[in-house]
């Protein structure tokens, strides 16, 4: 296990702090809202590491957190743009492993980023907009952001797991 002067740091937040989704009608800002939260602990769990720690697994399990941030930032632009829009689109299992030509600054960078242009896209549709593209037979809108949402908590529970095995940082 890497050496880190965070061993088993405790980050201490509250719901404000984080972006705890509150109650909304708009089905739609709801589910942006969640969406939002999730980056934001993904966000969390990649703040303050190094350059190697970012690319560091435990005994080569689990996805490092740059990889998670690079696969998290591809799913979005599949979905949305490939999805909803038909953009053509493709899937590699090598986005799961970036190399040093990523560094963990761009990661954090391109996926603020693709969470905007999302959540700008997502604004500008009807949640009953059926997708185009990608994966998208008999699916909406709502279904790709429920499937965003998905796949979000999964991979920021990756990061959280790599990141407390990384320095022992817990906590939101």
């Amino acid at each position: 296990m890497p050496a880190s002067t965070a061993r088993n740091m405790v980050l201490s937040v509250t719901d404000p702090d984080i972006g705890f989704p509150e109650a909304n009608p708009d089905d739609r800002e709801l589910l942006l809202a969640w969406l939002g939260y999730l980056r934001g602990a993904v966000l969390r769990k990649a703040a303050g590491i190094s350059e190697d720690q970012a690319d560091w697994t435990p005994d080569g399990r689990l996805i490092s957190i740059k990889g998670v941030l690079n696969h998290l930032t591809r799913v979005e632009w599949r979905w949305i743009d490939g999805g909803m829009f038909g953009e053509e689109v493709t899937r590699e299992e090598a986005e799961f492993r970036p190399g040093p030509e990523l560094s963990i600054e761009a990661a954090l960078t391109v996926y603020r980023k693709r969470g905007e242009a999302t959540d700008a896209a997502v604004r500008a549709m009807s949640l009953t907009e059926p997708c185009r593209g990608w994966g998208g037979q008999g699916k909406d809108l709502r279904w790709v952001l429920l499937h965003l949402i998905n796949e979000t908590a999964r991979h920021a529970g990756h990061a959280d797991a790599t990141r407390e095995l990384l320095d022992g940082t817990t906590g939101e």
